[in-house]
C-alpha cells in the first residue's frame, strides 16, 4: 500500500476578509462549544497576526496563543479585547 502523503491545514490561511472571519467566528458561536470559539478567535488572530493583536490588546503573545487555543480558557474580558483589535463584533439576536 503506497504511503498517503498529508499537508498540514490551518483555517489562518483562509481567513482573508473580514466577510470571512465573521462568517467563520459565527459558524463557531451557531456550535456553542466555548472551546471551538476560543479556537476560531486564536485562527483569525493569526490570520491578522498575532503580534499585531497583542500590542492592540496589551496582552502577551505567549498569553493570547494560549489562551485563543482548543485548550485554553480565555477570560471574556480577553473575548472582548480581541473582537475589538480584529475588528468584529459580537450581536445577540432573538
Amino acid at each position: 500500500m503506497a504511503k498517503v502523503k498529508t499537508q498540514r491545514w490551518d483555517a489562518a490561511d483562509y481567513l482573508k476578509s473580514k466577510r470571512d472571519m465573521a462568517a467563520y467566528l459565527t459558524a463557531a458561536f451557531e456550535d456553542g462549544d466555548p472551546a471551538l470559539i476560543a479556537a476560531a478567535l486564536g485562527d483569525i488572530a493569526r490570520a491578522k497576526g498575532m503580534t499585531k493583536i497583542a500590542r492592540e490588546t496589551g496582552l502577551s503573545r505567549e498569553n493570547l496563543y494560549k489562551a485563543l487555543s482548543p485548550d485554553g480558557r480565555p477570560e471574556f474580558s480577553t473575548i472582548m479585547k480581541v473582537t475589538k483589535a480584529l475588528g468584529i463584533t459580537i450581536h445577540a439576536a432573538a
